[in-house]
């Protein structure tokens, strides 16, 4: 099922009383149709008279894009309940999921028959129902390592940025050479852009897939010239 601000709302009421003791105030629900998370406790900080940080106007934020199973959407909506938790009682925590944080979600694991994680760990199904399909064009650089993995990024549409990145990572000893493609496949709406020197892994066969019909593109100096791969 797909959130809905009344479906989480209700099943706020519920785990309030049932898990939290009441203690939790209305909060505002919020949808989102973003590809990088499940589920939110967001809130602005401000310092008080006497220099202590502040934490107010929280709210919860749910995607209501993927369709999960009924129990995974309540353990989102129970995460993000034990953030709200920690927050509006200004209770303190080494980090965002600290002791605090997990002795809480395994207490109410244990009690209420729950599987909160510390992340929220979507299926690949819902992965997909989150990522954008919108069509447009990418420019998809492939990274070939010596020791056999194959790797992507998604660069800028900025000639001296893609032609930067690609001489900036094949001089690297690791790499053994990288190849350019301007592809429009929706598979490649769900990497982020930017000309950062890193790579994400995955098989090469999934990406030759992925790559059917992109154009080839070479970097010459400063200039980028393109023509249909084979």
């Amino acid at each position: 099922m797909r959130a809905t601000i009344p479906y989480v709302e209700h099943k706020f009421e519920e785990f309030n009383r049932q898990m939290f003791g009441g203690k939790l105030p209305h909060t505002p629900i919020e949808l989102s149709h973003a590809k990088t998370f499940l589920g939110q406790c967001v809130f602005k900080k401000r310092r008080s008279l006497f220099g202590r940080t502040e934490f107010y106007d929280f709210r919860l934020r749910l995607n209501a894009r993927p369709d999960l199973e009924e129990h995974k959407l309540e353990d989102v909506i129970i995460h993000e309940m034990i953030h709200l938790y920690i927050g509006i009682h200004q209770l303190e925590d080494t980090s965002a999921h600290g002791p605090l944080f997990r002795k809480m979600m395994d207490d109410i694991n244990k009690r209420f028959g729950r599987h909160v994680t510390v992340s929220h760990k979507s299926t690949e199904a819902s992965r997909e129902q989150m990522a954008d399909t919108r069509r447009r064009w990418h420019v998809v650089a492939v990274v070939g390592f010596h020791d056999g993995r194959t790797g992507i990024k998604v660069l800028p549409r900025i000639v001296q940025r893609i032609c930067h990145y690609y001489r900036s990572v094949l001089s690297s000893r690791e790499v053994q050479g990288v190849k350019l493609y301007m592809s429009n496949d929706t598979f490649f709406n769900r990497f982020p852009n930017s000309s950062a020197l890193k790579v994400h892994f995955m098989d090469p066969s999934v990406l030759s897939e992925h790559l059917t019909g992109a154009e080839r593109m070479e970097c010459d100096g400063q200039t980028i010239k393109r023509h249909i791969s084979s």
